[in-house]
């Protein structure tokens, strides 16, 4: 097992490192990337390659099965860079399913996606959201170069 080392940090009491996944089976033979876990460490979330198609997948760890995830990966599309809120409800993605990246938040209770950057003309990347699921933050080339958008989905 690795340990990290945290150069500089004196008080590492709470610090719990995190669970090991190893023979968990969840890599694949395809590029599996952009790894998210929830804030207890309980859920991953990641984009990968496999079954000839870009899509997200939500393993959870305790009980290390993958999760449905319904409304979510869409046909002709790529579903990538997922964010997990803390408890694991809400995923902030990429989704290509209007022609272009664009940023949204799917609920795992209502299994429902929620488009985030309508509005935005220019290409979107690396949606990070909140906590609580409230906020998303991601990039955007909108004004020409890249700047940062956050976007309030006030819940």
């Amino acid at each position: 097992m690795a340990w990290l080392v945290l150069a500089g940090c004196q008080d590492l009491q709470g610090f719990m490192p995190p669970p090991v996944i190893e023979g968990a089976g969840i890599n694949s033979q395809q590029a599996d990337e952009h790894p998210s876990l929830s804030a207890d460490g309980r859920y991953l979330a990641f984009a990968s390659d496999r079954l000839q198609s870009r899509n997200i997948y939500l393993y959870d760890l305790e009980t290390r099965q993958f999760l449905p995830l319904p409304n979510l990966n869409r046909q002709n599309s790529s579903q990538d860079q997922p964010s997990l809120s803390a408890n694991g409800r809400f995923i902030a993605y990429i989704s290509t399913e209007r022609g272009r990246p664009d940023v949204f938040v799917y609920d795992r209770q209502t299994n429902q996606p929620q488009l985030i950057s309508q509005a935005v003309q220019g290409i979107t990347r690396f949606p990070t959201i909140s906590g609580d699921g409230r906020f998303v933050a991601y990039q955007s080339s909108e004004r020409g170069q890249w700047h940062i958008e956050i976007f309030d989905r006030g819940q």
